[in-house]
């Protein structure tokens, strides 16, 4: 490696202890921590288990028949189980071996209110190693790897304008000497990062030549790339904010889903993490709507093609568990109204993802009576819709006057005309610009239809007939 890229990896490294919340540093693999035919840490792995779950490891202890056959046997079948069900859905929900679940993370829960939870949640080890030997057998290393409690779930290839390289050389790095069927790479890490000083792409999936990278930019300037910073790289954004610990375990655990393959597929499916702007724009709508409350309107823009079902999923999940600064609930109903029909599918498999339990997403596709149990109910939280049922949600609501709705308009759907969508509009706008205007589009041209001119006319009438 060159200098100048030894000294920005070092940089992103110490960053990431120093203000990140990371507990350590590793370079390389002298300690002997990563077992590279595993792919998996085992000394951060076992003192995160070690200091969250005591009494279950001692049950698995006696069951192993002792502390060193426990460990062995328990990476093996960690192991096991990311080969076959993924890194996502084993951080969220663990490990059972012999009968003993045993957790691989815990996520910041939606309040303060279960001191447990939120200790649990703090004892996560968050740690970075440089230049990890990954392949067994070779001397190949990753410039970066990320580590939640000894599970690499993130790698970066890191380039430095000085030395005559950048992203896409980053990119080509992974393309041709990265070996999309190394266990690290294929079935540990959730995303691949490729970075240089100035912009940042991002892939889930390595497939030799045929690996698809995506931005992971700000924007400047309404195009493609990251404005200048005054204190630092353009790119410092990645490790400043989104590798910081605390959104970092927040993507793992409330945006990254899987796309499940379809049915007789060998495959774990394709694992979808968000694009900046869909991050930014669902971070910033449900801050503003924690400290503000009902009551407020927003628009977000979206270009066809950018991803808006997502951004749809991960707003309404995130709305329906909002809590205030005093631990108080926000809304109490999420109304997503929508004519897709790919949507209601969608939410209810993304929904269920991050929460395993059923039941928190209703479409509403019967009787406005099904509608009216479903808005006085306790069951669902998130309620879906469409445009002609608008008027008997607008009456029952009003004859709840002591609950709290959030009502997500699905505005690319066929039925935004007519005497019901003018009840709708008159319902959520009063005519006055929207508190929030948010683009959870991404600026690099990627999926864009709607350009320029038309798009600005989209936002102008959005403004003129009501939030």
């Amino acid at each position: 490696m060159k200098p100048d890229e030894r000294a920005f990896e070092e940089h992103i490294a110490n960053a990431l202890v120093e203000r990140g919340g990371y507990r350590t540093v590793k370079v390389g693999n002298a300690s002997g921590d990563f077992d590279a035919g595993l792919g998996l840490d085992t000394a951060e792995l076992f003192a995160f288990i070690g200091e969250t779950q005591p009494e279950a490891w001692d049950r698995l202890v006696k069951l192993h028949g002792g502390d060193a056959k426990a460990r062995d046997r328990f990476a093996d079948r960690l192991a096991k189980e990311l080969d076959a069900r993924g890194a996502v859905d084993v951080l969220r929900h663990g490990v059972v071996d012999l009968g003993v679940t045993i957790r691989l993370a815990f996520f910041r829960p939606a309040h303060g209110l279960t001191p447990r939870l939120v200790a649990r949640y703090e004892a996560n080890r968050l740690t970075v190693t440089q230049q990890l030997p990954y392949e067994p057998g070779t001397n190949r290393t990753l410039d970066l790897a990320l580590f939640v409690n000894g599970l690499p779930v993130a790698t970066a290839e890191l380039k430095n304008a000085l030395t005559g390289q950048n992203v896409e050389d980053a990119k080509e790095q992974y393309r041709k000497r990265r070996d999309p069927r190394n266990v690290t790479l294929a079935r540990r890490a959730v995303v691949h990062f490729a970075v240089d000083t100035e912009q940042v792409a991002m892939t889930t999936r390595l497939d030799g030549g045929g690996t698809r990278f995506l931005p992971f930019n700000r924007g400047s300037g309404g195009g493609k790339g990251n404005p200048p910073n005054p204190n630092g790289h353009r790119t410092a954004y990645l490790w400043e904010r989104a590798w910081e610990k605390d959104a970092w375990l927040d993507l793992l655990g409330r945006f990254v889903h899987v796309e499940r393959p379809a049915k007789g597929s060998k495959s774990l499916g394709t694992v979808i993490f968000p694009r900046y702007h869909q991050w930014d724009a669902v971070l910033g709508l449900t801050a503003h709507a924690r400290r503000h409350g009902p009551g407020e309107s927003y628009l977000v823009q979206h270009s066809a093609g950018s991803g808006k079902s997502n951004t749809i999923a991960w707003l309404a999940h995130r709305l329906s568990s909002l809590h205030d600064a005093h631990d108080t609930k926000v809304f109490d109903k999420v109304v997503v109204i929508t004519d897709r029909v790919v949507l209601d599918k969608q939410l209810q498999e993304t929904i269920y993802q991050f929460e395993h339990a059923h039941g928190v997403v209703e479409k509403i596709d019967g009787s406005s009576s099904q509608l009216a149990g479903a808005l006085a109910g306790q069951a669902a939280r998130v309620i879906i819709t469409t445009l002609q049922k608008f008027p008997f949600v607008l009456d029952k609501v009003e004859s709840l006057p002591a609950r709290r709705y959030a009502v997500l308009v699905d505005e690319a759907h066929s039925s935004q005309t007519g005497e019901t969508a003018k009840e709708m509009k008159k319902v959520l706008g009063s005519g006055r610009i929207p508190s929030q205007d948010l683009a959870a589009e991404e600026p690099d041209g990627y999926g864009t239809e709607l350009t320029n001119p038309a798009e600005d006319a989209l936002v102008r009438e959005a403004a003129v007939r009501g939030q």
